[in-house]
């Protein structure tokens, strides 16, 4: 086995971490993404009607059966003219939203049915009491397991190579094939990866704490 050689680390360095940008960039849009549709399936999930929820569980459960390389690889070909990254962070987003909608709905279940009554016997719209008191008390709660979630999400970024995403992964593989440095160029890779999530996991660990998780 070769030795490790430090100038082709330096050399990779720049390329890697602009492939980082696309990694991070992937990441907060792809979190947005499922932060906001989490919620929405989360809300849907209790509608009354059975045309709502019926739909809702079986597309969730659809794409929980179905591998993320998968998706990733079948919305490419379907959207074949659309921008990569684009794909990506949709996909992602869609991914991770079915299970955020679980984080969300155990954040609703978690607050005290008395405030559901209390709502209903102040006659205030459906509207009205989501937003002013079950979701501002679900958000609060659900809020470290969301952060895990973005930090998994992080990490599963390089598939997004398979469909072209010039993220971290993609860069790596990229100025390994060039060059032949395949161990130097995946080491800084890993490196980059864990400074980047191991910090965001102890702030998830501590703001888990702060909220008496």
């Amino acid at each position: 086995m070769s030795k490790f050689d430090w100038n082709a680390a330096w050399d990779a360095l720049p390329l890697l971490l602009n492939g980082f940008k696309i990694t991070l960039l992937a990441t907060v849009l792809g979190t947005l993404v499922a932060a906001v549709l989490g919620l929405a399936i989360a809300v849907a999930g209790r509608a009354p009607s059975r045309w709502v929820t019926v739909p809702v569980r079986a597309v969730m459960e659809f794409i929980r059966s179905t591998p993320l390389l998968v998706q990733l690889v079948g919305a490419a070909a379907v959207f074949a003219s659309t921008e990569p990254l684009v794909i990506g962070v949709i996909v992602l987003g869609i991914h991770y939203a079915t299970y955020t909608s679980e984080v969300y709905r155990a954040g609703i279940d978690g607050v005290p049915k008395g405030q559901w009554e209390a709502c209903r016997a102040l006659s205030m719209s459906p509207r009205r009491t989501w937003q002013a008191v079950i979701l501002p008390q679900a958000v609060r709660n659900v809020l470290p397991a969301l952060g895990n979630y973005a930090i998994s999400m992080f990490k599963e970024t390089p598939f997004l190579a398979v469909i072209t995403v010039q993220e971290m992964v993609f860069e790596a593989r990229k100025y390994a094939g060039d060059h032949f440095q395949y161990t130097e160029a995946f080491t800084l890779a890993g490196l980059i990866f864990l400074i980047a999530s191991y910090p965001t996991s102890l702030l998830m660990r501590k703001l888990e704490k702060s909220l008496g998780h």
